[in-house]
């Protein structure tokens, strides 16, 4: 029969408890193989007083086991401590040691002890630890403030100093007093269904209410309520409690915004952060004809624009809201029946303490009265340099065109005056005749062109071009034959354009006039006249082989005015300036195709409509 010993060494392995024993007279350590287990070593590993107290991580707890040890020898003491080990395979493990003193004769003769592995439960504790400063961490530095309350009778158990700061109350004074010291006597009933129904009837919900303070201020708060737990067969509750003054006060700051956006004139939208309309107030919907419901949730004017709303504008507007910028405009918009308004509108962003961006606010009025009476004004303001243009293009109109029959007649005069010959006088009578009856017509067109300038609605008529042609050649009869230029008409006699007969008189005269006036003197002189038909356009080209214009010296002043390019006495460069403005008044065009020391060839476009 196994000896007790024997019976506890099996015990002892079965339950993994090491066994050791250090031989105080032969310096001799023994370990069981549950010892040598836990050190991680072999059969063959021999323990000594140095190799054994390596294996205790350096630091605290190799001293201590020393100390212990030494201690134990010295003065008979035993011990029982957790230490954490490193074994010879390097893994940290956890171990409970208990050594005990055997004497013989009053005299220690060796220390016995059991070595048992507590990694797990260690590790269990550690964690659990862990968690508990977590949880007062938490606890502590939460910016909600947390109140424990015994739920049988409503008793302060505990609080974090979060309560401490926002009701004023100490620990001391808090806890072993009743909740009902930190709610208004008019809330406390409130308060207890509240609660009830958190610890009774598990029904959780968040609630503002007011908390009293030390001082008698009441604070508004949030309050909610985690489930009920046990302790001891006690029940307790947890009550979270948040601090909302700010919010309170930016609520009612915010009301009263509202309230004062509500009533203004001034039409004003609200957007949130992605540019979606969150609330507009009245006089916006007022303006629009549209309702709440019609536009929150969507982009702002989404049923405002139309047909003549400005594209540029709305893209302008768009980019802004991308780029969380500030924007201004005045808008053509169009209300909920389809009448147009003009809009004038200011786009804010709303950033906060961080910069992040909150919405976008759009303040605007109607300002068709002001638009309408700017557009009205612009339109004066053109029609007055518009008409001052045209009294300006009249007199040159008048000077010119005057002036060349002025110099036709001269010219006539002194030749009949120079004329013996009776026939020949009958004959420039004759012609004298003629240019007095083409000036009489120039001043009728000058009459009409008067006429024009005050009805820019004048119609244009159909006229006989070739009839036109030589009714001028027929006034510059003389000028023609001295000056020995040959002109070719190719026009056909049945060919009508849509002109206004005073600027048709006007625009013959002046090119049929510089294709003599600057004919060359080193060959003879013609101006051929033909035409084209270009879909709505009539084109009418006036050749000549006279001096010519350097186009790329002065091509970009050829129809400017006073611009002169051969030196004549009597040129004063106004003759194709208003040419070229008659026949856009006309709705045409003019080209010019030269080589200087070559000739010209001029072509009008006249417009069919």
């Amino acid at each position: 029969m196994k000896n007790k010993l024997e019976h506890y060494i099996e015990a002892a392995k079965c339950a993994k408890i090491g066994l050791w024993e250090i031989d105080l007279l032969t310096q001799e350590i023994y370990w069981d193989d549950v010892t040598r287990s836990i050190h991680e070593v072999g059969p063959d590993f021999v323990p000594n007083i140095e190799n054994a107290t390596d294996f205790y991580c350096e630091g605290k707890n190799r001293t201590k086991i020393k100390q212990l040890i030494e201690n134990a020898i010295q003065n008979g003491i035993p011990f029982k401590e957790t230490f954490e080990i490193r074994t010879s395979n390097n893994n940290t493990r956890f171990i409970e040691n208990i050594g005990q003193i055997v004497y013989k004769q009053d005299k220690i003769i060796n220390i016995r002890g059991t070595l048992q592995d507590i990694t797990k439960e260690q590790s269990l504790i550690n964690e659990l630890h862990l968690n508990i400063n977590k949880l007062y961490s938490i606890f502590s530095s939460t910016n909600d403030a947390i109140l424990i309350i015994d739920a049988t009778n409503g008793i302060i158990t505990d609080c974090n100093c979060r309560l401490n700061n926002i009701s004023g109350y100490s620990d001391a004074e808090l806890i072993g007093n009743h909740k009902s010291i930190l709610f208004p006597q008019k809330y406390k009933d409130e308060i207890k269904t509240f609660l009830h129904q958190h610890t009774d009837e598990g029904i959780y919900k968040v609630q503002d209410t007011f908390l009293k303070s030390k001082n008698g201020l009441l604070i508004p708060i949030e309050i909610a309520s985690g489930k009920k737990f046990e302790i001891d067969n006690k029940f307790y509750l947890v009550s979270f409690f948040r601090d909302i003054s700010e919010r309170k006060k930016t609520e009612e700051r915010m009301q009263m915004l509202l309230l004062a956006a509500s009533k203004t004139t001034d039409s004003i939208l609200i957007a949130d952060a992605h540019g979606i309309t969150v609330w507009a107030n009245n006089a916006y919907l007022s303006l629009t004809g549209l309702t709440l419901e019609q536009i929150v949730g969507h982009k702002p004017g989404y049923l405002s624009k139309g047909k003549k709303t400005d594209v540029n504008t709305t893209n302008k507007m768009r980019e802004a809201v991308l780029n969380k910028e500030s924007f201004y405009t005045i808008i053509l918009n169009y209300n909920q029946k389809k009448e147009e308004y003009w809009f004038e509108l200011n786009i804010t962003p709303i950033f906060d303490c961080e910069n992040n961006l909150l919405n976008f606010i759009g303040i605007g009025r109607d300002v068709t009265l002001r638009k309408e009476k700017e557009i009205e004004l612009k339109r004066l303001l053109d029609l007055t340099i518009d008409q001052n243009n045209r009294l300006l293009n009249y007199s040159h109109i008048v000077s010119h065109n005057i002036r060349s029959h002025s110099s036709n007649l001269t010219m006539l005069m002194d030749v009949i005056e120079n004329e013996e010959d009776p026939n020949e006088k009958i004959k420039y009578l004759s012609m004298f005749k003629g240019a007095t009856e083409k000036l009489e017509e120039t001043i009728k067109y000058l009459n009409e062109i008067i006429s024009i300038q005050q009805n820019s609605n004048v119609k244009k008529t159909k006229i006989f071009l070739k009839e036109e042609i030589d009714k001028t050649q027929n006034a510059l009869s003389l000028t023609i034959k001295k000056s020995k230029i040959s002109i070719i008409n190719n026009i056909p006699d049945d060919l009508v354009v849509r002109v206004i007969p005073a600027y048709l008189d006007s625009i013959l005269l002046n090119l049929i006039s510089n294709a003599i006036k600057y004919k060359s003197k080193n060959r003879k002189s013609f101006l051929k006249i033909s035409h084209v038909i270009e879909g709505a356009f009539t084109i009418i080209s006036f050749e000549d082989n006279g001096l010519g214009i350097n186009l790329e010296k002065d091509g970009k002043k050829v129809f400017g005015m006073y611009k002169t390019f051969h030196g004549n006495n009597d040129a004063l460069g106004i003759g194709l300036f208003i040419t070229k403005n008659q026949i856009e008044a006309m709705g045409g065009k003019i080209e010019v195709e030269s080589t200087e020391g070559v000739g010209s060839t001029f072509k009008i476009y006249l417009s069919e409509k």
